[in-house]
């Protein structure tokens, strides 16, 4: 996924590993805010500041133009294999570079890294990403 051009997640195609991957049905974006003080910052070291509350979020300039679409309302998805679709694209070397710098300046939470909230094992995609 992309924004302003810079990769920030990759969830690759490992079908053949058992991992489910959206490539035959429509893909909405989604978003939400959630209380997750104890786990997904940092294990809880660092605490949501309620006195910048209400939290909000939103998508400015969004364009799917390289996505996949529904020929019409009843028929599913077609996605263009010669197109610029991210479904036939993998990151180049600097793209790479670009997604490194995100995790490794950005990311707060990686629940592929997660082993107090996955004791049992990591999901799947976890091991083949």
């Amino acid at each position: 996924f992309l924004v302003d051009g810079i990769p920030i997640r990759v969830f690759k195609n490992n079908e053949a590993n058992g991992v489910a991957y959206p490539k035959n049905q429509p893909m909405k974006i989604y978003s939400s805010l959630w209380e997750a003080d104890d786990w997904a910052t940092q294990g809880g070291r660092v605490k949501i500041d309620w006195t910048n509350a209400p939290f909000s979020a939103s998508y400015k300039s969004f364009n799917d133009v390289d996505c996949c679409s529904r020929t019409s309302i009843w028929d599913w998805v077609t996605c263009n294999a010669n197109s610029n679709s991210w479904m036939w694209t993998t990151l180049n070397a600097n793209q790479l570079g670009q997604l490194k710098w995100v995790q490794d300046d950005y990311m707060i939470y990686n629940y592929c890294t997660d082993f107090k909230r996955f004791p049992q094992g990591l999901p799947t995609e976890c091991n083949h990403n």
